[in-house]
């Protein structure tokens, strides 16, 4: 199964071969797994690349239910679906993305900003619908003290288990993509903090069983995400539509306060209201004071570093806007000098003297005598 076509051959496992054929690389790994599934030999440690482990049966009043909870061996799960994602993105990027940038003549630039939203776009919109599902099947929505009560949340359903690897396993794959992408050096930074950023408050989520708020969280920031990608591709096929970055800003700073809002409603008030306020690792148990002001801290840091980024950016927009408005000001207002008609002999003039259209001066014909 090839993701590209190339016209050039490279050396077995050089460095140009492994960034082109990643995709390759990826797909055959998986379809390795997949036949190991048809052997009984095999199967079990199949299994533990597929499937979620850690499977509990919890007793409730009409049956059993199985629940799950996390451990080691989520890492092989999550390092399998890195391998899910690589395909995924590689058939993004062939059969999309680039037969419509081919069509917009996108400088470089543009086309790696082009590519970078277009990824995330089809990333935010299907991780909005997953997480939208979750959280209303679950019942978050409708009973908001679910968010606190009861911690710890050791034991997680099926469906949020597998949605948190599945986002862990989105942004590990990130990390080498900038490499197999060749993003360029400018943009390694910016996609690095971004990236490390969602990385640190799903893990922790994660890993200190705070699964029902963090799904609310990232519920409210991929809605922000999608209207800023979408608007970013709008403007790439027509830099005079900017109405989605209206839309986008205006709905930014008001996902910030409610995310702001929430965390301190759940973590700040509510648990802080628990009976069970132990450090027990063991249990899965992290209320605490410390814990507690540090997960506080972290949200409203990121918070207050993605707002004033936020305003930075528009204050460097406006003053754009207005100095260009400030110069067709100026240019109307100039005063205009009449144009002067003025009467020149055939040919051209050059240095006082006048020329003839073939380069030679003219000369009066002279009149021979009768």
């Amino acid at each position: 199964m090839a993701f590209r076509r190339r016209t050039k051959s490279y050396p077995l496992f050089s460095q140009e071969f492994v960034i082109h054929n990643h995709a390759d690389i990826g797909f055959c790994l998986v379809l390795c797994v997949l036949i190991g599934l048809m052997f009984e030999v095999t199967a079990k440690t199949a299994f533990l690349f597929i499937l979620p482990q850690y499977n509990v049966s919890v007793p409730t009043a009409d049956s059993e239910t199985v629940h799950y909870h996390y451990g080691p061996k989520d890492l092989v799960t999550i390092l399998f679906y890195i391998f899910i994602t690589i395909i995924l993105h590689a058939v993004v990027q062939e059969y999309i993305l680039d037969k419509i940038s081919k069509r917009l003549h996108l400088s470089k630039v543009k086309h790696s900003k082009f590519n970078e939203s277009g990824q995330l776009v089809v990333f935010h919109l299907s991780s909005v619908i997953w997480c939208s599902y979750v959280v209303v099947t679950e019942g978050y929505l409708t009973n908001p003290r679910s968010l606190w009560e009861d911690y710890p949340h050791v034991y997680l359903p099926f469906q949020v288990k597998f949605f948190y690897l599945c986002q862990l396993a989105y942004w590990l794959h990130a990390l080498p993509e900038l490499y197999f992408q060749k993003v360029r050096k400018e943009e390694i930074p910016r996609q690095l903090q971004y990236i490390c950023l969602y990385l640190l408050h799903i893990a922790g989520a994660y890993l200190l069983n705070l699964s029902r708020l963090g799904l609310i969280l990232l519920l409210l920031q991929y809605s922000t995400e999608v209207l800023f990608h979408m608007a970013r591709l709008f403007y790439f096929a027509d830099e005079n539509n900017e109405k989605l970055f209206n839309a986008w800003a205006a709905v930014f700073g008001v996902t910030r306060l409610f995310i702001l809002t929430l965390a301190v409603l759940a973590i700040g008030f509510g648990l802080a209201r628990m009976e069970n306020q132990a450090f027990d690792p063991e249990k899965g148990n992290f209320n605490t004071l410390l814990c507690r002001l540090c997960v506080l801290l972290l949200v409203c840091a990121a918070q207050a570093w993605l707002m004033w980024r936020f305003i930075h950016s528009q204050l460097r927009h406006w003053r754009e806007y207005w100095n260009e408005q400030s110069a067709k000001r100026r240019a109307s207002a100039a005063p205009r000098l009449p144009a002067r008609l003025i009467k020149r002999e055939s040919g051209y003039h050059e240095n006082g003297v006048v020329k003839a259209e073939n380069g030679t001066s003219p000369r009066t014909k002279k009149l021979k005598s009768p």
